[in-house]
């Protein structure tokens, strides 16, 4: 038997960014994560890929290199979703697809602020502690979004 502790299996963090959607889903291109989020050395397309797919590789600052996949992109409903297809070093589980949704406040208080949902569904094997993880860099990436775009 198992000494695992059981877990969910998804995250997702949000945030109320004060800008317009306009200025904040400007950012949200995986080739262009480097300008926000602090984590990040550098990101880039991946030459040599398929014309029909797009990977980006994100070297992280300490050392970690993720090849992400843009899995689906709508201007219209300002989302984009990606899995990552390469890690090094390795992930000790076997797939991830996240989600990054973005809404207009269009009431209220945070009236022409905008609302960033940033979602990941793991896969089974994945433990408590990388969901524990994956919850902590949406919320540092969604501070780090939150900074550029008041800076601009």
């Amino acid at each position: 038997m198992s000494s695992r502790i059981p877990t969910s299996t998804s995250v997702t963090e949000s945030a109320v960014i004060n800008a317009p959607l306009s200025a904040v889903w400007h950012l949200i291109k995986l080739q262009d994560f480097h300008h926000f989020w602090t984590k990040l050395e550098k990101s880039h397309h991946v030459k040599g890929t398929s014309h029909e797919t797009d990977v980006v590789k994100w070297t992280f600052k300490d050392g970690t290199v993720l090849e992400v996949k843009q899995e689906e992109h709508s201007t219209i409903d300002h989302f984009i979703t990606y899995s990552v297809i390469t890690a090094t070093p390795a992930l000790s589980y076997t797939s991830v697809i996240s989600t990054i949704r973005c809404f207009a406040v269009t009431s209220g208080q945070h009236e022409g602020s905008t609302f960033v949902q940033w979602s990941g569904n793991f896969s089974s094997d994945a433990d408590a502690g990388v969901i524990e993880d994956a919850r902590f860099k949406r919320k540092e990436a969604l501070a780090d979004l939150a900074t550029a775009v008041a800076k601009k």
